[in-house]
């Protein structure tokens, strides 16, 4: 399955490069890290069944809302990505708490400025909808790093 839904992001245009690029960003204040690490993180966020489930959904329902094959009122709040519509937030808040609270300060800072593949996803190019893509990359990156930040041996911790 962790195969399947890295080839949906792939083909909705994102890869675990793009993400990496933007683990790496994210730690390199706390940890140092490589491309490899932090691809290696993003595929122990992917093999959970509840984040795959999560991708798997979301992106359905992106494929739907571009297909207007959801019922009005849903099918423009989707495709318009409604400021106060925050399901797909919900759903990429249940990718970071996976590995605890702190994936909720990383989701927040990439949900609000969205760099890298976030934006690029966010801009909804060429009539492509990605209310949901968005915010579950923004969760799958925000796990990684907390993954790595829980991993991370703390020199003054003597336990």
């Amino acid at each position: 399955m962790r195969k399947t839904v890295i080839e949906m992001m792939r083909e909705r245009g994102v890869t675990l490069e793009d993400m990496a690029e933007l683990v790496v960003e994210l730690q390199k204040d706390y940890v140092p890290l490589t491309h490899d690490i932090a691809i290696e993180n993003l595929h122990k966020v992917l093999q959970k069944r509840e984040v795959q489930n999560a991708i798997l959904t979301g992106i359905q329902l992106d494929k739907l809302a571009e297909n207007n094959l959801i019922e009005e009122p849903l099918l423009s709040i989707i495709k318009r990505d409604d400021s106060l519509y925050g399901i797909d937030e919900i759903m990429a808040l249940s990718i970071t708490n996976i590995y605890g609270s702190i994936g909720f300060t990383n989701f927040g800072y990439l949900d609000k400025l969205k760099p890298g593949i976030i934006g690029k996803i966010n801009a909804h190019e060429h009539g492509q909808v990605n209310t949901f893509l968005d915010d579950l990359v923004s969760g799958i990156i925000a796990a990684a790093c907390s993954r790595i930040a829980h991993s991370f041996e703390d020199p003054g911790d003597d336990e």
